[in-house]
């Protein structure tokens, strides 16, 4: 059952990279982030309204604050980036971020990488090439390039979760994450982009937007929680690595994507890189100990913090 949470999670995320290409046509990427973000963080308060029990103070309202400006500026390049771009070549290098982490930690905490991390550095660079590099002129797409940009910054968060939840309640940092992030999103869209013809706000949109707030984003981070409370890290880490083959997958089946062969053959190396720094590590944990069900910090809060088994019991009685 947990293992069929974290899939359905990975075939919605996956599916949501289409969802959102239609959605940005029609609200400008800041104005869209900030509607999604903070009427997801309404939902949220509304389910995990007594996880905010004491929560309301400066140090974790300041935590909620900083994860919410790395997570809107994630969103926001990816969503600028997916408007030049298709949706499978944006899927697959957002993915890159786990690739990028264990290089970031190493400039901010000082943790060298790992042989396996190097290797898959490599092969993702080959991959990132083989998709995104033009034949004629060997450039990037502005579009890929701003993808790439906001795997920087998903990397970011991903290390300022791992330091923030060893602190505060992951729930009560999930709701403030999205809240103030729904405020940025919509201050930022206010000042710089251009307000939406509301001929365009047709019920095709607000169904687009009712998948982005209830599947996309409260339901699958309510499986990811749960799933990755009650799964190993290998298979949590392997199950929600398929976001990015299903956002692929979407885009063929959807937006009409045609993938060359070389297209392909860098989704296979970025793919597989992906499932070396993902992988590696658990096997060096069970190299060392007997494999345990806690939650594997990389792919598993690419957009929210993972709740332990005790946070996930208020979410859900599986």
């Amino acid at each position: 059952m947990y293992k069929l949470m974290l899939l359905a999670a990975t075939i919605i995320w996956g599916f949501a990279f289409v969802v959102m290409k239609d959605a940005v046509d029609v609200l400008p990427p800041a104005q869209l982030i900030g509607v999604r973000f903070f009427l997801t963080g309404l939902l949220m308060a509304a389910v995990f309204h007594r996880s905010l029990a004491g929560t309301l103070n400066g140090p974790c309202l300041k935590a909620g604050l900083v994860l919410a400006a790395v997570t809107f500026l994630a969103f926001w390049v990816q969503t600028v980036g997916l408007a030049d771009t298709t949706p499978g070549k944006n899927a697959f290098l957002t993915a890159t971020y786990c690739v990028i982490v264990p290089f970031m930690l190493w400039v901010v905490a000082g943790k060298r990488p790992t042989l396996a991390n190097v290797g898959a550095a490599g092969m993702c660079i080959v991959g990132i090439g083989l998709v995104s590099l033009t034949t004629s002129s060997l450039s990037f797409e502005f579009g890929d390039a701003m993808t790439l940009l906001c795997a920087v910054f998903f990397a970011a968060q991903i290390i300022a979760i791992s330091r923030y939840s060893e602190h505060f309640n992951v729930l009560a940092l999930t709701v403030y994450q999205f809240l103030f992030g729904g405020l940025m999103g919509l201050v930022v869209g206010a000042l710089t982009e251009p307000a939406p013809n509301l001929a365009a706000l047709t019920p095709e949109f607000a169904f687009n937007l009712f998948y982005l707030v209830v599947f996309a984003s409260g339901l699958c981070y309510l499986f990811q929680n749960v799933g990755l409370a009650h799964v190993s890290p290998a298979q949590g880490s392997l199950l929600l690595s398929l976001e990015s083959v299903f956002g692929v997958l979407a885009s063929v089946l959807f937006y009409g994507e045609v993938v060359t062969g070389r297209m392909a053959a860098g989704f296979v190396l970025i793919f597989a890189a992906i499932l070396i720094s993902e992988l590696a590590p658990a096997r060096a944990k069970r190299e060392k100990r007997p494999e345990t069900n806690e939650p594997l910090g990389i792919l598993g809060s690419r957009n929210v913090p993972i709740a332990n088994e005790d946070d996930a019991e208020p979410v859900a009685n599986p």
